[in-house]
């Protein structure tokens, strides 16, 4: 069928995916209140840890019309970056690093966003009315709103997991005035299944549903800036950018195709003795459109470091001494605890 024969949601549908996306959905711009409930919880809690952000800026992103009130649809798109081997098979090779599947290619809010911009562009030449875009640096609860949009569910690891696409999904959404019928929401399916908590090496979870940011060893490579804590060392093993236990042990991405996207190929197991070596400049062009390249230097050798210190690798030795004489006192050390481990 012709797209100007479809209804509008079906033709949006249809330019979402020619331009990529690889899952779209509609909701209204209405969440409910347990959002806010549940936000405020992480946040009293102190569960977020350093991410001050999150304190910011509540209201809005606990309720969509609050950050901005003409909004009247949500359309709620997803783009998968599914893998297509075992990403946890890096885990055993002790001399190199381990980063997150999302971050092997280049940084997804550049790819979701530009292709969310041409679908508000398409939207408004086609049906008029007014848009805004937004990834997940904006205060939007996407989650929820993808959920609600039928994309998938938060499973009991509080990421999405779609029934066909496995929980290997970026998140984007374009607002718009217009009054689009929202589709059917999506149920929890996760059941009496509990792998993704198990998985954790951390125990970051203290129940189904529930993180603590603290614990969690994406947010303390990622987000946390002072040392890792001696109590999750070991447990981070060469993980070097976030950790993916959780979601890749989860049942439902038997279902997911590995993705196609040429913007999110490229390698994910590096050299420790490589890495440990980059100065500021080098790390810059290492990384160059990489989301790795935000945390900067200083963050990503700290957790080079740990990582060597648990390789087990006498040969790293000389490569964690340097990193112990580092000038950045966090580097150092992290430097020193993997001299002594290797000894």
């Amino acid at each position: 069928m012709a797209a100007a024969s479809l209804d509008p949601k079906e033709a949006i549908r249809a330019e979402a995916l020619r331009l990529g996306f690889t899952s779209c959905g509609f909701a209204e711009a209405v969440l409910p209140e347990a959002v806010r409930d549940g936000l405020n919880a992480f946040v009293d809690a102190g569960a977020h840890g350093d991410m001050g952000w999150m304190t910011e800026r509540m209201d809005e992103r606990a309720q969509p019309r609050t950050l901005w009130p003409e909004v009247t649809s949500v359309v709620a798109l997803g783009l998968s970056y599914a893998p297509a081997e075992d990403p946890l098979a890096v885990l055993a090779q002790r001399e190199r690093g381990a980063v997150s599947v999302y971050a092997h290619g280049r940084d997804y809010h550049d790819v979701v966003k530009k292709r969310l911009k041409a679908l508000a562009r398409w939207m408004l030449r086609r049906f008029g009315g007014d848009v805004k875009v937004f990834v997940d640096t904006a205060p939007v609860a996407e989650k929820p709103l993808a959920q609600r949009a039928g994309l998938g569910w938060q499973g009991k690891h509080t990421n999405l997991v779609s029934r066909a696409e496995g929980n290997w999904l970026f998140l984007g959404e374009v607002f718009t005035t217009l009054a689009l019928p929202p589709d059917q929401a999506e149920h929890d399916h996760c059941g009496t299944c509990r792998a993704c908590l198990d998985a954790c090496p951390t125990q970051a979870f203290p129940a189904p549903y529930r993180l603590d940011a603290r614990r969690c060893i994406s947010y303390l490579t990622i987000e946390h800036r002072g040392p890792i804590p001696p109590e999750f060392r070991r447990a981070m093993g060469n993980r070097i950018y976030g950790c993916d236990d959780c979601l890749a042990v989860c049942p439902w991405n038997k279902f997911a195709r590995a993705h196609a996207e040429p913007a999110f190929a490229g390698g994910g197991a590096p050299a420790l003795a490589e890495l440990a070596a980059l100065d500021d400049q080098a790390f810059r062009a290492r990384f160059s459109g990489s989301p790795v390249k935000r945390i900067g230097r200083n963050r990503f050798v700290r957790n080079v470091a740990i990582a060597l210190g648990n390789s087990g690798a006498p040969a790293l030795l000389g490569a964690a001494q340097a990193l112990a004489g580092d000038a950045d006192p966090v580097v150092a050390e992290a430097g020193q605890w993997a001299v002594e481990a290797l000894r």
